[in-house]
């Protein structure tokens, strides 16, 4: 895969013939592409957002790069501070059956991309194309990501072929869009997944979710396909979109039977013929508000999308009415369904209650006002909650709701946003993101990581309100134990103890010294050679 070739593929149409006008020189090769590639090798990812994305749009991304800004609207902050956007795409790649996934971009992403996904648990080979400057800008590097998808197409062992572009081969217009679609019956797909045109790894997830969708709905509306491994075929069915705690499809379907529907395969998908059943549904329910690109492919097929998800009481009988409407469920059954999950959740509110505790939650996985919603149906006050994700039409239902409660929703919220509302509400417990729990710790105030612990754990219905509020019992309940740590090791990695950053002896160290001469001068004890 990492063998280059003098062979160069002379541009290339989507059917994977060489067009009758292609160039000489592989892709790209017009002067101004060579020039935007020759910018991009000269700076790497080090010249900037700017620089990256001006050339860009000179190697021919423009449309690309445009079709992001309006799928995922990046203000009012240029970008939260978040892992490389490119892992979402790379985790939905790793997760499923028969998939393999190669990158193309600097060797240090790439490390750091394959290094966080095994950390994460993924057991499967990352492949990767590399290139240098002469790659890169004669389009050299086109042809070997040709030659490195056909050497991984191995039907007995895969469905699918995911090469994903990093912000240099973006930025240098390599187009992915001109691979064959199929290669010895293994699909191909090819997407660009730029840090400085991505937002989140919460939103490259729906770029190449969607990307797939996509695919597998023009499949099918050619003629037939693959049966999925685990059809439902005695009931209607409703697709749930988002990753999510694998308790919690399963709580859904027993909410939703009395309704005579049943769950098909959440998307993202495990395998790829799960997305034939996942289209095949008759509704979906957008539980994470941010997947647009999916959203887009499920109305081209004719599927009605529901936001929000079954979270608390209102939340839970609200959404099962929405649900089973766009499902064309009879009213009498949707109220059997809403009674019967209701009880179950009155119990549930009734043996665990938050009330007297206050919260403020944040992060980057798009559920932040689902947890919101239910921390306040179990009593808590939640004035704040951000999100990294942007404002969509799913998450209109949860904000207003939010809203009419007392809290201030924050998308695309900011580290220092976080911070700030943290510092003013001064929680007892606050639920985020790695370093808003850090300066939380720091203060000696309890919290949480909300991917660690938060989105590992059931979110909907009963088992929901039992698993988020056990959580919030426990972490505040060591509200002293933090305090004490705090007192314990206070000075402690910091002013001149924090070992990094000083350049010469620091001032308080100097002073001590001194001290210590005077005092051995005054008692005529002579200093030691070398003080």
């Amino acid at each position: 895969m990492t063998d280059t070739t003098d062979n160069r593929i002379q541009g290339l149409e989507a059917s994977g013939k060489p067009a009758d006008d292609a160039p000489a020189t592989g892709a790209p090769s017009e002067p101004i592409e060579q020039a935007a590639a020759k910018a991009v090798a000269e700076g790497g990812c080090h010249g900037g957002k700017q620089t990256l994305m001006d050339a860009a749009r000179k190697a021919g991304k423009s449309e690309t790069l445009a079709k992001l800004a309006e799928d995922y609207p990046q203000g009012p902050h240029d970008q939260p501070q978040s892992m490389c956007p490119a892992f979402g795409s790379l985790r939905v790649g790793l997760r499923m059956r028969r998939t393999a996934t190669i990158l193309s971009g600097s060797a240090c992403c790439v490390y750091g991309l394959s290094f966080t996904s095994h950390f994460y648990g993924a057991r499967r080979t990352v492949g990767y194309v590399p290139f240098n400057s002469e790659t890169l800008v004669t389009g050299e590097l086109y042809q070997d990501i040709r030659n490195g998808v056909e050497q991984m197409a191995d039907p007995e062992r895969y469905d699918c072929v995911v090469i994903i572009n990093l912000c240099v081969p973006t930025a240098s217009g390599i187009p992915l869009d001109r691979l064959p679609k199929e290669i010895n019956g293994v699909r191909v797909i090819g997407i660009d997944v730029p840090g400085f045109g991505v937002p989140t790894h919460a939103e490259a997830k729906d770029i190449l979710a969607g990307a797939m969708l996509k695919y597998a709905r023009e499949e099918a509306e050619a003629g037939p396909v693959a049966k999925p491994r685990n059809l439902v075929e005695d009931a209607p069915t409703i697709t749930l979109l988002g990753e999510m705690f694998p308790a919690d499809p399963v709580g859904v379907g027993q909410m939703i039977e009395p309704m005579g529907l049943k769950v098909a395969p959440n998307v993202p998908t495990r395998e790829w013929r799960d997305l034939y059943a996942a289209l095949d549904s008759v509704a979906v329910g957008a539980v994470h508000p941010f997947y647009t690109r999916c959203v887009e492919q499920f109305d081209r097929a004719g599927r009605p999308v529901v936001g929000s998800g079954p979270v608390g009481l209102e939340g839970t009988t609200d959404w099962l009415q929405r649900i089973g409407a766009a499902a064309g469920v009879a009213e009498s059954k949707i109220d059997a369904a809403k009674a019967k999950a209701g009880r179950a959740v009155q119990a549930a509110l009734a043996e665990h209650s938050l009330k007297g505790r206050r919260l403020v939650v944040s992060g980057y996985e798009g559920s932040e006002l689902l947890v919101a919603r239910l921390l306040i149906e179990a009593g808590a006050e939640v004035p704040y909650v951000g999100t990294a994700c942007p404002r969509t039409e799913w998450s209109r239902i949860d904000r207003e709701w939010l809203e009419a409660h007392g809290c201030h929703v924050q998308y695309r919220a900011a580290l220092e946003q976080d911070t700030a509302a943290m510092q003013e509400v001064r929680p007892d417990l606050s639920i985020g993101t790695t370093p808003l729990v850090q300066k939380a710790k720091e203060l000696g105030w309890p919290a949480i990581y909300f991917t660690n612990m938060v989105s590992a754990r059931p979110l909907f219905g009963a088992a929901g309100i039992g698993a988020l509020t056990g959580i919030v019992e426990t972490q505040t309940a060591g509200a002293d134990r933090f305090r004490e740590m705090v007192s314990f090791f206070e000075g402690v990695g910091q002013g001149h103890t924090a070992g990094y950053g000083f350049t010469e002896v620091p001032s308080a160290k100097r002073k001590m010294r001194r001290a210590a001469k005077a005092e051995k001068r005054d008692t005529g004890v002579p200093d030691s050679v070398g003080t």
